[in-house]
């Protein structure tokens, strides 16, 4: 699904309803015991970086949500009820956090506790009202440092209604996201046959955080990842990485708004043309880092590019499933100067990715604390990446237009840039959230067309091109 905000998801007037976790099971959760299974490295460290934000006076949203409709009349009783299966199907939902001191410790709503408020908010007859209301709501209700950290609404209409759901990023990735316009059709479609839904059960990301903690303190710091993102961030000037352009930033100023840059990169026939070029390299992502080394170095001059590439942690099926935040980050230095032409500048991602991509798996923020760097964070997004993401096998995808869907991002305050890229089954959509400075904007504006340039470049040669192995 297409990445933006909420401001251009196509929101419509409409009767406002919304959910949220129940008063008693907000009530019951204050007295449960701590949960032993302690959170993920990436959560505390979210939590850890929201409150430092905080701290300096400044509130900085960053929740992540989706968009979709339901056609046809609705029933709420049915989309309640599907929400709530939907709620109990991920263990992270009735899962929270709390401050012991300096220590982040984990309780857990049973689910027979779980149970959803639904409020009738009355009707918005203006578009631009409607999405200030909700921006507002989850902005409080999908807070980092509050719980609960999720709210649920529709806006209903006589044809239909759009469903808006969204979550602190510290229950789900982009993947989760991806994934729930699908299961909650197929509830509600199921709630209305009056029959139970055929979906399998899905893991626990709370098993997944307490398994994936116990490996991580396994390490110390003589471990030889440990020792790759020590070189990495000294020839990072001991920083982790910005995106390399001039962003007029004031090294002085307060954290800069931001802005978000969204559009179609290139339609469906181009991206399959740049991905048959691309495919005896890697494929598509090898490409699409090729291409942005390629236009950062026009831009800025720099001989190495570097930047922290996010892969997925879900290293078995078990986890397909599963709602959660499921991400780390590599980091890659590609030594993009020594390119000769694209096909070189191929050659040395795919190199620089399999020499690295491995060290996603363990948790930045424990590799952090092994270093001993003094990492107070005072942005909410401690480096940049650059993503790209295959979309068109998730269920429910070829639907995506149909029902205008969208992942949602949260555009507030940072200093460093942001890019998704996605392919879906229209074509590679492009989604930047930077500062919002006039040196961003026109280099994040040169960037994005220079990279299209490239793309639209590689897919002619790749439209025709018979798949041969890539060259020594």
């Amino acid at each position: 699904m297409r990445m933006t905000d909420l401001e251009r998801c196509e929101i419509r007037p409409g009767r406002l309803v919304e959910w949220t976790l129940h008063p008693a099971a907000v009530a019951a959760a204050g007295a449960l015991p701590d949960d032993a299974r302690p959170p993920a490295y990436v959560q505390e460290s979210h939590l850890r970086t929201s409150r430092s934000v905080r701290q300096d006076g400044l509130f900085v949203p960053t929740w992540l949500g989706t968009a979709f409709d339901l056609p046809g009349r609705v029933d709420l009783d049915a989309l309640q009820a599907a929400l709530h299966t939907w709620t109990l199907r991920h263990e992270t939902l009735r899962s929270g956090f709390r401050w012991s001191g300096e220590e982040v410790r984990r309780f857990t709503l049973a689910p027979e506790a779980v149970a959803l408020h639904r409020a009738d908010i009355g009707h918005f007859s203006d578009a631009t009202a409607l999405t200030r209301w909700l921006r507002d709501r989850f902005d409080a209700g999908a807070d980092a440092l509050t719980w609960p950290n999720f709210l649920f609404a529709a806006v209903v209409r006589d044809d239909g209604a759009s469903v808006y759901m969204a979550f602190d990023h510290s229950n789900v990735d982009a993947y989760s996201i991806h994934r729930i316009a699908a299961e909650i059709h197929e509830l509600y479609a199921a709630g209305l046959a009056g029959h139970p839904a055929a979906v399998t059960p899905a893991a626990s990301y709370i098993d997944f955080c307490a398994t994936e903690r116990t490996d991580a303190d396994r390490i110390d710091d003589s471990h030889e990842i440990v020792a790759r993102w020590r070189d990495f961030i000294a020839r990072c000037d001991g920083r982790l990485p910005n995106f390399p352009v001039d962003l007029g930033l004031d090294p002085g100023g307060p954290l800069p708004e931001q802005k978000l840059l969204h559009e179609m990169l290139v339609d469906d026939v181009t991206a399959a043309g740049f991905e048959a070029y691309c495919r005896p390299y890697g494929g598509s992502l090898v490409g699409v880092l090729a291409a942005t080394a390629l236009a950062v170095h026009e831009l800025s001059g720099l001989d190495v590019y570097r930047t922290v590439v996010p892969f997925h942690t879900r290293a078995t099926s078990r986890w397909a499933d599963s709602v959660g935040w499921y991400v780390g980050g590599a980091p890659v230095e590609i030594p993009i100067a020594q390119a000769p032409d694209f096909d070189g500048a191929l050659r040395l991602t795919r190199d620089a990715l399999r020499h690295n991509r491995r060290l996603a798996r363990m948790p930045l923020a424990r590799v952090l604390r092994l270093l001993g760097a003094h990492f107070r964070p005072t942005s909410p997004d401690l480096y940049s990446i650059v993503s790209y993401v295959d979309t068109r096998g998730t269920a429910g995808a070829e639907r995506w237009q149909e029902l205008k869907a969208y992942g949602l991002i949260r555009v507030s305050y940072g200093d460093q840039v942001c890019l998704w890229l996605t392919r879906l089954h229209e074509g590679v959509q492009f989604a930047c959230r930077h500062p919002d400075t006039d040196s961003a904007h026109k280099n994040l504006r040169r960037y994005v067309e220079r990279l299209r340039e490239l793309v639209v470049s590689a897919a002619r040669e790749g439209a025709g091109r018979a798949v041969t192995p890539a060259p020594p």
